[in-house]
């Protein structure tokens, strides 16, 4: 514990004014580390785990399933990253099972807005959460909402769909207005986790407490699927480890990245687990160079473990 108290505070003083956040823990014996343990990090995408695992809760329970089908309407879009807005309406059609593998290994926000509006909204997935016993991890907006409010930019319009129009819209935001609008969203407790609520959600969820078994196997597949992130968390494991993870990335705007973060469950060459994860915010840094302190935290996890 003092190892990684020295190690991770040294990382976490290169960051500063952003601040970071981290969490271990030893699925064998129970152990947590924790820095900033107990306070809020907004999520961005990292809601989009624990959203699958109540759409999947709704599966279980008979009233979802996984071939629903779905036909896009212009109103359903969400702004980028959208591989899926960017098809409209070329594909307009797709199923449960496809919402769910775009939302968690694509981090697609149009299949997370879809899936959320239809198992009952962001409340919904924050009630579920709290019958469950995570209570500090909280999913308030939908993304259509939280990536426009993060900008300034007013509410989301489909036309705005693609990163080329998003950025177009964006143009018309003054730069005291994004500032206003960033430090907002920085003081908002809204869509936010701490370290150690999404310790305790990653933990139930490996442990079969949140889905049934074939829910468990198929949300842990999507999450070791995840095409984003690859310097973060993974940067750090040693050689053979596996991670089902999922991160999140806010926007990175006025030189300053608004949240960078990773969180999952690595499986060592050893076949030890732990949860882990490493929260960013507000960093003065490029997005890239917060990604190295991330891993650079893990690796510090990895000396620490021994």
């Amino acid at each position: 514990m003092a190892r990684l108290n020295r190690e991770v505070g040294a990382i976490a003083r290169r960051l500063e004014p952003g601040v970071l956040g981290a969490g271990l823990m030893n699925l064998e014996s129970s152990e947590v580390f924790t820095w900033r343990g107990d306070r809020r990090f907004p999520l961005q995408s990292v809601f989009k785990a624990p959203l699958a695992a109540a759409a999947l809760a709704e599966i279980d329970a008979g009233r979802l399933s996984l071939d629903e089908r779905f036909t896009l309407k212009d109103m359903d879009l969400s702004p980028p990253w959208s591989p899926i807005a960017d098809a409209w309406p070329a594909r307009r059609d797709y199923t449960t099972a496809d919402l769910l593998h775009a939302a968690v290994a694509i981090s697609d926000n149009t299949a997370a807005d879809v899936l959320m509006a239809r198992i009952g909204g962001p409340g919904a997935v924050t009630a579920w959460l709290v019958s469950k016993r995570i209570e500090e991890i909280r999913v308030d907006r939908y993304e259509r909402e939280v990536q426009a409010e993060i900008l300034g930019v007013g509410p989301f319009r489909p036309e705005w769909k693609g990163e080329a129009a998003f950025g177009a819209a964006q143009l018309a935001v003054s730069p005291a207005d994004l500032q206003r609008a960033m430090a907002a969203y920085q003081a908002d407790p809204r869509d936010t986790a701490t370290p150690e609520g999404m310790l305790t959600f990653l933990d139930a969820l490996l442990d079969g407490a949140l889905l049934s078994p074939a829910s468990t196997r198929r949300l842990l597949a999507l999450m070791s699927a995840a095409l984003t992130g690859g310097r973060r968390i993974l940067a750090g494991l040693p050689k053979g480890s596996a991670l089902a993870h999922k991160t999140g990335t806010g926007p990175a705007r006025l030189g300053v990245s608004s949240a960078i973060n990773d969180a999952g469950i690595v499986t060592l060459p050893d076949k030890r687990m732990y949860c882990m994860e490493v929260f960013v915010a507000r960093a003065p840094l490029s997005p890239e160079a917060c990604e190295d302190a991330i891993a650079q935290v893990t690796r510090a996890f990895i000396r620490g473990l021994g």
